[in-house]
């Protein structure tokens, strides 16, 4: 059976077309038009990806309640935003909430399949047995790279799939600078220099609110960002 994606989307037709492609590339696919009947469906069983639009017909903002909630039952859930918001503020509330993507309506549908089929990759990879360090270990910073985990002076770090292989490839090398085309490649993501920069953010406000003197994401202006050992 193939993966099952969800696609949370309020215009039918649209809903339709997503659904049309998904299952050819061989995907279950389970679609929902509010808010309420897709976490009511979440409830009883996760899909294995979530598309969420935005706009769910009165329901303004209910995609970013559905993302925060999803995320809230699970860490590692891939989830994508595509939606016909295109401002930075929602792209930035979106990744701030724990989306992995954020994509507009305008993308082609074979793009779509490929944003889908990587964040599908990168879990699979997750899952793999480490074939070198299982356990990488800087100062405080500790990542467990079978169990998906991440810990900061022994507490856990709640981290996305994205948000774990950009630590992960920061804190490989310490002090070498990444720039965003080699952390988009370390992730296993094509997105925007942008969105790049939120997720540092994003990742950078989840161990200060951990240890309010985390210093250790450094930005080097002009070239990209480095882990630093102190």
């Amino acid at each position: 059976m193939g993966k099952l994606i969800a696609i949370v989307e309020d215009e039918p037709t649209i809903r339709q077309n997503y659904a049309d492609v998904l299952k050819k590339h061989g995907y279950q696919v389970d679609q929902y038009a509010t808010r309420k009947d897709a976490w009511d469906a979440f409830t009883k069983r996760l899909p294995d990806l979530a598309l969420l639009d935005i706009g769910l017909k009165e329901d303004i903002d209910g995609g970013f309640e559905l993302c925060r909630s999803l995320r809230g039952k699970s860490a590692t859930l891939p989830i994508i935003f595509l939606t016909a918001r295109d401002s930075d503020l929602d792209t930035i509330s979106g990744l701030r909430l724990g989306a992995d993507d954020y994509l507009t309506k305008d993308i082609s549908l074979p793009n779509l399949c490929a944003r889908i089929s990587a964040l599908f990759r990168r879990l699979e990879a997750l899952r793999q047995p480490a074939q070198q360090e299982e356990i990488i270990e800087r100062g405080h910073l500790t990542l467990d790279m079978n169990r998906f985990c991440v810990r900061w002076k022994n507490q856990p770090v709640d981290l996305t799939l994205t948000e774990f292989w950009m630590i992960h490839s920061l804190a490989l090398r310490p002090g070498h600078v990444k720039n965003r085309d080699q952390l988009m490649g370390d992730a296993k993501i094509v997105v925007d220099d942008a969105t790049v920069t939120s997720h540092i953010k994003r990742m950078r406000n989840k161990f200060l609110a951990l240890d309010s003197g985390f210093d250790r994401i450094d930005t080097v202006y002009g070239m990209g960002y480095r882990w630093i050992d102190h």
